[in-house]
């Protein structure tokens, strides 16, 4: 028997417990990349889905010419260079090529197109094509690598320092994920910079020097040419990069049902599988974390534009006491699956409460906050919905009042009621003063003055 009692007490505190303490949203599962660093962000939004030491300071190898490739196609944009230029290799530019690093195979002497050395830059990553080309925008490399530093610093990266265009790796050149993403994003604004980092296989004609070329990008998330087991058919682009002390490094773009997610990912490894084979993980670990965003995140409509928000009261007006508020614009934000629109809080200000008539559609009477977590996600002006007139006797009685209110007034008016109580008062004794005296005289005539008698 008193088992059961006590079984009865214990379900009731469960269920009252269940029924009275707020749920909340379950923690994502950190997908564990396996890199020094790595980053995931909403390429619509720029919201962050994922950070690994994304501020820390690291050899990006080959991801370096990324930017050499986006001052290129800023150098077109400004008319300094075309696709159709074409330039000779010069001996400065080829000076310094290790011989070990990526190539094209370009000789001192050879001409060619900017767009083929583009394509030799970002399809087979060819150190020699980036010392053509930033000879060419600048005149000089040491030229194009402050160029670089300079270009960087401009899109806000704090975490950046470049010594050569292509990557090869000194102690001084180093980069962070964010600041590659920073990078890329501004890169990503030319549809040409896409083409290239996304280009599979090109052919390079037949030169002064050399026989046509067919090039193989380095990129396995876009071609099995050069290893098997990692294509994507989501991923696009971007550039790979790899140095003994810079480790495998990769930052990719991936598109899946119109949602666009870049990666970074630096300081991976290539370790040994089971069988004998072997991983790069820059490409497998890029793979993992576009399918963790992809799964586990989706947008989320927070505000619409429509909305009826809230109501604001009105003063002035006799047609209404109230105009009704919706948002400047609809707000969307990439959030974890199974966070709701309810999970959201909203906060609403009003910038005068009440508002005074005359209103106007469209006028801004205020803003609402969204936040989640007690993170802001976004502050959105209030807006009128519809036009209110002014009452104009309640506006005459309001501009009296106000006038009435103000200190200078009051002060004057104080005076002048001073003023006239005081000359009131004056009045007051001076009509007594007057009767006191009429009085006197009066008396003294009937009693004490009887006039000179006359003689005869």
């Amino acid at each position: 028997m008193k088992n059961r009692r006590f079984l009865s007490a214990f379900l009731a505190l469960t269920l009252t417990f269940l029924l009275f303490c707020p749920t909340s949203a379950r923690a994502l599962e950190d997908p564990q990349i396996a890199a020094r660093a790595a980053l995931l962000v909403d390429a619509e939004t720029g919201e962050v889905l994922y950070d690994k030491n994304m501020h820390s300071r690291l050899p990006p190898a080959s991801i370096t010419k990324v930017m050499t490739c986006l001052l290129t196609l800023e150098a077109i944009d400004a008319g300094k260079l075309s696709l159709t230029d074409e330039i000779t290799a010069s001996a400065a530019a080829m000076a310094d090529i290790d011989p070990l690093g990526s190539s094209a195979g370009i000789k001192q002497g050879e001409v060619l197109t900017v767009h083929e050395l583009l394509l030799c830059m970002m399809v087979v990553s060819a150190n020699e094509a980036c010392h053509i080309l930033g000879e060419s925008v600048s005149g000089s490399i040491d030229a194009f690598v402050n160029l670089m530093n300079t270009r960087a610093a401009e899109l806000g990266c704090t975490n950046t320092h470049f010594v050569n265009t292509s990557g090869l790796h000194d102690d001084a050149h180093y980069t962070s994920a964010w600041d590659i993403y920073l990078i890329t994003r501004e890169a990503m604004r030319h549809e040409a910079f896409m083409e290239y980092a996304n280009t599979a296989t090109a052919t390079v004609e037949a030169t002064n020097l050399s026989d046509a070329r067919t090039l193989h990008t380095t990129n396995y998330l876009l071609d099995s040419w050069r290893a098997l087991g990692y294509r994507n058919s989501e991923a696009r682009g971007i550039k790979t990069g790899s140095t003994p002390e810079a480790g495998y490094c990769l930052v990719s773009s991936a598109v899946r049902a119109g949602r666009t997610l870049i990666s970074v990912v630096l300081g991976a490894e290539k370790v040994e599988l089971e069988g004998g084979k072997t991983q790069v993980q820059s490409f497998s670990e890029t793979s993992r974390l576009f399918d963790w965003g992809f799964e586990n995140f989706s947008t989320l409509t927070l505000l619409s534009a429509d909305e009826l928000v809230t109501e604001a009261p009105v003063a002035l007006s006799s047609e209404t006491n109230y105009v009704v508020l919706h948002p400047e614009r609809s707000v969307s934000r990439i959030l974890p699956n199974d966070i709701t629109s309810d999970d959201i809080t909203r906060e609403v200000t009003l910038f005068s409460n009440p508002v005074e008539a005359p209103i106007a559609e469209g006028d801004i009477l205020g803003e609402i906050t969204l936040s989640y977590d007690g993170k802001v996600l976004d502050t959105v002006p209030l807006l009128a919905s519809s036009s209110v007139s002014a009452s104009k006797l309640l506006v005459f009685e309001k501009q009296v009042k106000d006038f009435l209110d103000k200190t200078i007034v009051k002060v004057v008016l104080a005076v002048l009621a001073l003023l006239i109580v005081l000359l009131i008062a004056r009045a007051v004794l001076y009509g007594r003063s007057s009767r006191r005296s009429r009085r006197g005289y009066a008396g003294v005539s009937s009693s004490g003055y009887r006039g000179r008698r006359r003689r005869r």
